[in-house]
């Protein structure tokens, strides 16, 4: 935005200069309900990065799964999925964002898009950083007293392990020694997609992993949802509750659960295979 400022100097002598101003887009905040499908949250996911690499509107959305998923990172086998029994029948969705792989049940999953000119994309680092902090904030106010797991704690779990929170990561939260939120990117054409999970409670299909109410006192998830779209929006930009998206999104997260989300080969040579 360019802005127009006028001098007055001595007599009736007018300097005009300009001066260029960063506005940072507007931040479109969607509690997206009912629980949807692993395919359904995943297309929503790729078409809100679509939808900012063509100059949309930051958006930050948080969802949640209407059944146990299985989500694959982009680069992991499919065959992989079927290792272990205790994923056997497990819905399987592949991911557009890399990692290892996760188990979605008892839990509240975020997304956020930003478009190439926001200030936050410069460094994507830094994202993650940002939006966990925003979220540490928020759990300690309810006595959940975690933290950025950081070097001092190294990085536990192989790092090519299948299950994403068998991994550590710097930028993991931690309390109690286990990993209970984790995220994971990707940029396309200078646009970033974030999204990240945190666990509730432990899924029956990954006992080994508890999550914040098992650790600590169970807060109401409604309260704690409205607070971290709250604080994760305000280090976005100036918020625009919405309670749903705009039409040309549905359709496009249409298509692309249809075209490609039912499916797990698409990373691995279909022609959908997203171009960076």
């Amino acid at each position: 935005m360019r802005l127009r400022v006028v001098d007055q100097a001595a007599g009736n002598h007018h300097h005009t200069r300009y001066t260029i101003v960063s506005m940072m887009p507007v931040c479109q905040v969607v509690l997206d309900t009912p629980a949807r499908s692993g395919a359904w949250n995943m297309a929503m996911d790729e078409a809100l990065l679509e939808a900012v690499v063509e100059g949309a509107d930051t958006f930050l959305r948080w969802y949640q799964w209407n059944e146990a998923t299985l989500s694959l990172g982009y680069f992991q086998p499919p065959e992989d999925a079927h290792a272990d029994p205790s994923w056997a029948g497990l819905p399987i969705v592949r991911r557009l964002s890399g990692g290892g792989a996760i188990i979605h049940e008892h839990e509240l999953t975020y997304s956020c898009a930003l478009p190439a000119t926001h200030s936050r994309t410069n460094d994507p680092y830094q994202l993650y950083l940002d939006v966990h902090e925003a979220l540490i904030q928020v759990f300690r106010s309810h006595d959940f007293d975690v933290q950025l797991r950081g070097t001092r704690f190294g990085k536990e779990g192989p790092a090519e392990a299948f299950l994403c929170f068998s991994r550590g990561d710097e930028m993991d939260v931690v309390w109690r020694g286990h990993k209970v939120l984790g995220s994971a990117q990707r940029r396309r054409r200078g646009a970033i997609l974030q999204h990240g999970s945190l666990v509730l409670r432990k899924s029956a299909h990954a006992p080994q992993f508890p999550g914040l109410f098992d650790l600590g006192q169970a807060v109401d998830v409604s309260e704690l949802l409205e607070e971290m779209a709250q604080a994760v929006g305000r280090i976005l930009g100036p918020q625009q509750v919405r309670t749903s998206f705009n039409p040309a999104i549905l359709k496009r997260a249409q298509q692309l659960h249809d075209d490609r989300y039912l499916t797990l080969a698409w990373s691995r040579g279909n022609p959908l295979t997203p171009k960076e």
